[in-house]
């Protein structure tokens, strides 16, 4: 069983527990972080969501992510997920946004890191496969119908400050 805290709107502390696969009561949120990793040398990484996963099966995604467990904060949580999803365990991280959505808060990072672009892992049920791109493919992806649209509107004001996109 996963155990998540709970938050207001704003994102202060409900104290309240929630259960991943329960209901979210109205009014409460979980948290999730989603981190966009960026190397050095300006490629991005983009992960292949498992196809057997009910959302978005099969898509490349321009994040690793998940929900926080109780008593992480964002950033425990972006560094939990990020290794459990790629196995990149070190980098510079920044908060880059924030996006609430029905009973979720997106906290979202960009992670930049120096790993060698050929020891990112995969986990068994999340992702199949991945790439890294170079920052002009990384444009055309996020202005393609291949993004998730969800992804592009969490990740919108960070796109629009690099220039990727118009506001």
């Amino acid at each position: 069983m996963e155990i998540w805290d709970g938050y207001l709107s704003d994102g202060t502390p409900a104290h309240r527990d929630l259960i991943r696969g329960e209901p979210i009561p109205a009014g409460l949120f979980h948290l999730v972080s989603e981190i966009l990793v960026r190397h050095t040398d300006g490629d991005y990484l983009l992960m292949q969501r498992d196809s057997r996963k009910p959302n978005y099966g099969g898509y490349f995604e321009a994040t690793a992510g998940g929900s926080a467990l109780k008593g992480e904060d964002p950033l425990q949580c972006a560094r939990r997920e990020l290794t459990e999803e790629t196995g990149i365990t070190a980098g510079q991280f920044t908060e880059i946004g924030r996006f609430t959505s029905k009973d979720t808060i997106y906290c979202n990072f960009l992670c930049i890191t120096d790993c060698d672009q050929s020891s990112v892992t995969l986990q068994e049920g999340e992702t199949t496969a991945y790439r890294w791109i170079c920052e002009q493919d990384f444009i055309a992806f996020i202005r393609s119908s291949d993004m998730i649209d969800s992804q592009r509107e969490r990740y919108h004001d960070y796109f629009v400050k690099m220039g990727y996109v118009c506001p």
